[in-house]
């Protein structure tokens, strides 16, 4: 296996991830909660492998010939993330203790796993960075295994390193304003996305 493409897959995976997003924020927010992190870092990372496998292998020429599945991503996703925003917004007006309310196991662990999968498979830049993106970098190389593990090890490390990392932050999230801070901004992003999904 070659070590300059397995280095240039990861160097391109962390280059598409690290944007803020509306998964990055959610992978955050159970971090900080400590609730079911494992599992959320888990499915984010084994989803991208995955779709990553599907972008280098092939799949990202049936996703090139059959535009609708995006599309349908797209609206889907949109609508989800509005709603999800919503609830943020909602969450601000409620009183709280500060981490320790936040920090109760109060959401299900099949709640949770449903979020985690809609942050993931409702979102259609995720088919687009690492289904057909990657996958057209791929082509370039004759060690496609080496380059979709570079890219493979960039999400495990990124989000293991931001579900587990984000526990540094407790001592400022034990002021109930922190979390209140923490809901506007992330209300605010997943709005963000979603209109900039539909008006493209």
């Amino acid at each position: 296996m070659s070590l300059s493409i397995y280095l240039y897959g990861m160097s391109m995976g962390f280059s598409l991830i690290l944007a803020i997003g509306a998964q990055n924020a959610f992978v955050l927010k159970q971090g900080l909660k400590r609730e079911f992190v494992f599992t959320v870092c888990l499915i984010c990372a084994l989803s991208d492998a995955l779709l990553i496998s599907a972008g280098v292998f092939g799949f990202g020429k049936f996703i090139s010939q059959y535009p609708q599945i995006v599309t349908v991503a797209k609206y889907a996703g949109a609508l989800f993330l509005f709603a999800y925003g919503a609830r943020n917004f909602a969450s601000v007006l409620k009183s709280n203790d500060g981490l320790l309310a936040k920090g109760e196991s109060v959401t299900s662990f099949g709640k949770v796993v449903a979020l985690c999968v809609a942050f993931t498979w409702l979102n259609p830049h995720v088919y687009l960075d690492t289904v057909v993106f990657l996958g057209a970098i791929s082509t370039q190389f004759n060690d496609k295994i080496a380059f979709a593990l570079g890219a493979m090890s960039a999400s495990f490390l990124f989000f293991f390193g931001l579900g587990f990392g984000a526990r540094l932050l407790e001592p400022i999230f034990r002021k109930p304003k922190s979390w209140q801070i923490l809901d506007v901004i992330i209300g605010i992003v997943m709005w963000a996305i979603a209109l900039k999904l539909l008006i493209g």
